[in-house]
């Protein structure tokens, strides 16, 4: 079992600058070899194999806030199932992970989300796309500083607040404010319960 994320960057022709360009392949860069994990095509498109689909939602959320604490947004659809070609380039590799990425990232702007899951299991689907459409109502709505507290936080989860302070440029006290006003307490729990939905999909 593997996991596709596919993604788009929102609105990118009315960016004046193309800058983002370099800053997105600084973002997917971390996830792993170009073409052959993630890939940068059509302009603003973009496409990554993450491994355990276990890590999947929080890669598509970590990246999301490295996103929009540049002010810029993508939509992302989360494809899991298997892999039964594997190609030089992530776009061209096959499998259910890839049908499901790919058919699901062709209905986003129609379902008016900026993120959603398919994994062929409807029951898993319906539970996990309502909640993350929940967490949209304020994933959508971060601020620069509240984006760049989730990234930090994310790429950090061994940090305490005091350690996160001077990463983040601020005082331990802002710290906790940025955390509470990002919700991230509950980005976590949503990743705990999808952790969990995926086991059992495992088993199954």
């Amino acid at each position: 079992m593997t996991s596709v994320i596919t993604g788009d960057i929102i609105d990118s022709r009315k960016q004046k600058s193309k800058d983002w360009v370099t800053s997105l392949r600084e973002i997917l860069a971390p996830f792993g070899e170009t073409p052959l994990q993630w890939e940068i095509y059509r302009g603003d498109e973009f496409q990554i194999e993450i491994k355990n689909p276990e890590e999947a939602l929080l890669a598509a959320i970590l990246i999301k806030a490295h996103l929009k604490a540049l002010k810029l947004d993508a939509r992302m659809s989360i494809g899991i199932g298997n892999k039964t070609h594997d190609a030089e380039k992530v776009s061209e590799s096959n499998g259910s992970a890839f049908i499901h990425s790919g058919e699901l990232f062709e209905t986003l702007k129609k379902l008016k989300v900026s993120l959603a899951l398919r994994t062929g299991d409807t029951v898993i689907d319906e539970r996990m796309n309502l909640m993350i459409q929940l967490a949209l109502t304020f994933m959508d709505n971060w601020p620069a500083q509240s984006a760049e507290f989730v990234a930090i936080a994310i790429e950090n989860p061994s940090l305490s607040q005091e350690e996160l302070a001077p990463k983040l440029g601020i005082k331990r006290a802002a710290v906790s404010r940025r955390q509470k006003r990002a919700q991230f307490d509950l980005v976590l729990n949503l990743d705990r319960y999808f952790r969990t939905q995926i086991k059992q999909l495992a088993t199954l």
